[in-house]
């Protein structure tokens, strides 16, 4: 990984052996200073606020962030100020969650509640940066991850927390990632995976991974580089550009083997997903032709091929219904039925586990939906949303149900589903309701399918096609 920077928000550290400290001490500003900029991975621009639609004058005067490959693995540590905290007269280790990727204002609202804790986030090495030469080493971000997740978990109690007391979460991609170092042993307590498993992107076969190297390759080499070592940062952006790489993915490696058969090695779970999270392939979704769409059904098996297609309305004769069916699939396959199965194995083998849906539509276009990564928002922070009290209502909600659960308490009632949204709603709720807000009749289907016929219809549908310019 090299050199990891450590930066304090608000309290003190000592500089460690083998790591580069850089403090940052903000006493007055506190729990809601801002922090540090620190450099971040070199990408491809994009405009985030075109999927969560944040209006542009709330993005104006953003400065644009620093980029530095070499610079970009950092740890932000968020914790409460003034001094140690005590409880019945003794110093009180804090709760720690590692995020990743970035920080929030939960820390502030955590020590409203009477329940402080820290937030640690990760920021690591993305696209090919983190992909690898096909040469070395693969899967660095994993890597980068687990370093830093054992950092904290030795030197967290210099920061006045709890290296028994971890919970590791993320969305998304960061999701992705969160389960396989569950699987993998990560010295955490709980896990919350929000919109994502490997079930949404499993590791992948090395040759796909070597035909992505060997193109990009050829590209860089045309700008004179002799390897993928040896290009600068903007040439390999360029490359994946050129090649229409919006996303990378895990590769298969030996620690990975058998990852469907592995229980998650953490003592208690939080696991949900939102109604709309297939709309990053909207736009790419949307450019296919009706008979396309069709085609790629007609990858599954006989037996359940017209059962699949009738229940998601799959015809070249409708292509409106079709689209929508292609988008209703993806969003099944790879998000609401893997939240659903996870959480039933959890139940099943009467392990701690609370399982939400997120249902509340984005505070600024409600015609959006509640879409992927709308919860961050709520959840998060940050932004002015006092015109509407609804969306208010569920962040505010969501943000003790996390605190709750990252300090150990029980966020609902154990092994219940609870709900946020829609219009500020948030509540348990039981199996029938939850089968009206998610397509359960069609979840039973694909789990009636192989998975690798459930993959032969999906590939085709999604590759090259996931954009968060939708």
């Amino acid at each position: 990984m090299g050199v990891l920077r450590v930066w304090d928000r608000i309290g003190n550290i000592d500089e460690e052996e083998g790591s580069e400290v850089d403090v940052e001490v903000d006493s007055e500003k506190g729990r809601e200073g801002k922090q540090r900029s620190v450099p971040r991975c070199p990408q491809n621009p994009v405009d985030i606020g075109h999927l969560l639609r944040i209006p542009e004058e709330e993005q104006q005067g953003e400065e644009p962030e620093e980029e530095d490959e070499f610079r970009c693995t950092n740890l932000v540590v968020t914790m409460p100020g003034g001094g140690q905290h005590k409880e019945n007269g003794s110093e009180k280790l804090l709760p720690v969650m590692i995020w990743i990727h970035d920080p929030s204002r939960i820390v502030a609202d955590s020590v409203r509640e009477g329940k402080p804790m820290i937030i640690v986030s990760v920021a690591y090495r993305l696209n090919i940066f983190a992909f690898g030469d096909g040469k070395g080493e693969k899967n660095l971000a994993l890597q980068d991850q687990r370093l830093a997740i054992e950092w904290v978990a030795k030197h967290i109690q210099g920061f006045g927390g709890d290296k028994d007391n971890i919970t590791l979460a993320g969305e998304s991609a960061g999701a992705v990632y969160v389960h396989a170092h569950t699987l993998l042993g990560a010295p955490v307590k709980r896990a919350i995976l929000q919109s994502g498993s490997l079930y949404l992107s499993p590791p992948a076969p090395a040759e796909r991974g070597n035909a992505l190297i060997e193109a990009l390759t050829k590209i860089v080499q045309r700008e004179r580089a002799k390897s993928l070592r040896d290009a600068p940062a903007a040439s390999l952006l360029k490359g994946l550009d050129e090649m229409g790489i919006k996303s990378m993915w895990l590769q298969a490696e030996p620690a990975l083997d058998g990852w469907q058969q592995r229980a998650e090695q953490v003592e208690e779970l939080l696991i949900g997903d939102v109604e709309y999270e297939s709309v990053i392939w909207r736009n790419g979704i949307e450019a296919m032709t009706a008979e396309e769409i069709t085609k790629c059904f007609d990858h599954c098996d006989t037996k359940h091929r017209q059962a699949l297609k009738s229940l998601y309305h799959i015809s070249p004769n409708r292509p409106t219904a079709c689209r929508h069916g292609a988008l209703d699939f993806i969003n099944d396959a790879f998000f609401a039925m893997p939240a659903e199965d996870i959480a039933q194995r959890w139940r099943a083998d009467n392990k701690t586990v609370y399982q939400y849906v997120f249902d509340q539509t984005s505070p600024w276009q409600s015609s959006s939906r509640a879409h992927h990564a709308v919860d961050l928002i709520l959840l998060f922070g940050g932004y002015d949303l006092s015109h509407s009290p609804s969306a208010e209502e569920v962040g505010e909600e969501m943000r003790k149900k996390w605190i709750s659960f990252v300090n150990g308490d029980e966020p609902w009632t154990k092994n219940r589903k609870y709900a946020f949204g829609p219009h500020g709603v948030h509540k348990e709720i039981d199996e029938k309701e939850f089968a009206s807000r998610r397509r359960a009749r069609h979840v039973q289907l694909l789990r009636d399918i192989q998975p690798a016929n459930m993959y032969a219809v999906a590939r085709p549908l999604i590759a090259g096609r996931i954009s968060l310019l939708n």
